[in-house]
């Protein structure tokens, strides 16, 4: 705030959720004038000052309008600053951002991962916070500033009110944006939210909220079923946010049913995240040929995160966390995911050694950090691939990418270290020395 005086709206992050309870009176004493907004670092709740919450009109009528599980209130039934889920799109959405800025972004993004050593990413929810930004990604091609490889899933409203209307825009969007670099692929909606913030669909109650299981936002099945089969019509994958249990078992239900009418196999939906789920729904993932999209980097038991989870949803459960292995052992084709810019983690080395042992280096969290789950600990190899080929399978180009092959693109990278067969703990640390795109260094380390 001190350097950028200018701005009428500040949004800063960071902000967890494992501590004490804090409202808009703690941003409030840092700044009373202009609108304050701290993102958490889960990404599915912000936390508001008096100045924010005035500006982004959310009041005691808007906080019954959408249920306090969103907009918690104080004990007047004002809003205490703590919101979640949908009003935090809307909310972000309302963050002044110029068509400009918002090429410039893509650009900055571009550069920062191409030197993290990726020639391709998924966006797994492009219009979330930016709803022009395929527009942005096709200029930027058109303008021959594009070098990254980007397969783009674009956001369906919650329980949207026409599927097929909602397929077909999106399905008109891949025609007019997607060219080489930028690719419209399919359709992005999200089923809860995350434990951290009580607001996963668990499968049970919260075990310190009883009688509640969390938000369910995409939950009616009939439309799910609906957008599955106008997304499939289209050659459309759809990509779901599902973290907790019971989303994941709404998810495979509905699939399951779309499969019967469309009678596709292949339709390669993703669920992501999965925090926690039953053996039942990791073989039906692989019934259905579902993508289960898993975040190594979030595999490690850090004691204050697993302290909440366990009070949350019971020790046992909190034990059960992030499956990968499974997904292997039966049949699935998993694929990593970052959650970047969510999750401030993305790393290829640590990814991998995070997959291999579900812990982080001893130095982090001074040495507190654990295994976690690690009956989950799958092999270098198999991590290599959910980075590499799986995902590729996941796009629908395995034909022209994931492996280096005669006929596929040049696109590789190169680490100062053999991330097969070196010390676990060079891994972790592997610097990228080159970065090669179609042929040509993106990036020389």
């Amino acid at each position: 705030m001190k350097n950028n005086p200018q701005r009428d709206v500040y949004l800063a992050a960071g902000w967890g959720e494992t501590g004490e309870y804090i409202s808009r009176t703690y941003l409030d004493e840092i700044c009373a004038d202009k609108p304050l907004i701290m993102h958490s670092a889960g990404g599915h709740s912000l936390l508001l000052n008096t100045k924010a919450l005035e500006w982004a009109g959310i009041d005691a009528k808007y906080a019954k309008e959408v249920g306090y599980d969103l907009v918690h209130v104080d004990e007047n039934g004002d809003p205490d600053g703590y919101v979640c889920e949908m009003p935090v799109l809307r909310i972000m959405n309302m963050i002044p951002n110029t068509f400009e800025d918002l090429k410039e972004y893509i650009l900055d993004w571009q550069d920062f991962i191409i030197a993290k050593g990726f020639t391709a990413v998924a966006d797994a929810g492009a219009e979330l916070l930016f709803p022009e930004a395929s527009r942005a990604y096709h200029e930027l091609e058109q303008e021959g500033k594009l070098k990254l490889r980007t397969y783009s899933y674009l956001l369906s409203p919650d329980n949207v009110e026409s599927p097929k209307a909602e397929v077909a825009r999106i399905a008109a969007d891949r025609a007019k944006y997607s060219e080489e670099y930028y690719h419209v692929i399919g359709v992005k909606a999200f089923l809860d939210g995350v434990t951290e913030a009580h607001t996963g669909w668990q499968n049970q109650d919260y075990a310190d909220q009883p009688g509640y299981h969390g938000v369910e936002r995409f939950n009616d099945h009939d439309k799910m079923v609906e957008l599955i089969v106008e997304a499939d019509k289209e050659g459309l994958s759809v990509h779901v946010h599902s973290e907790g249990g019971g989303a994941t078992h709404f998810m495979l239900g509905c699939i399951e049913d779309a499969e019967k009418i469309t009678g596709d196999m292949d339709q390669r939906n993703i669920l992501a995240h999965l925090h926690f789920v039953t053996d039942e729904d990791i073989r039906r993932m692989a019934s259905t040929r579902s993508v289960p999209a898993v975040a190594p980097l979030w595999t490690a038991k850090i004691p204050a995160f697993f302290e909440q989870e366990a009070k949350y949803v019971g020790e046992e459960l909190a034990n059960q966390s992030y499956p990968i292995k499974s997904f292997f052992d039966t049949g699935s084709c998993p694929v990593f995911h970052s959650d970047y810019p969510v999750s401030p983690m993305v790393d290829i080395g640590l990814s991998i050694y995070m997959a291999e042992f579900r812990a982080l280096a001893q130095e982090e969290y001074g040495g507190m950090a654990t295994q976690g789950n690690p009956s989950e600990c799958i092999t270098r190899e198999q991590a290599l691939r959910a980075m590499t080929i799986n995902v590729a399978y996941q796009w629908r180009q395995e034909n022209r990418m994931g492996s280096i092959e005669c006929g596929k693109l040049a696109n590789m990278t190169v680490f100062d270290c053999d991330l097969l067969h070196d010390d676990a703990q060079k891994v972790a640390n592997a610097k990228v020395k080159a970065t090669i795109i179609d042929g040509k260094v993106a990036y020389s380390g």
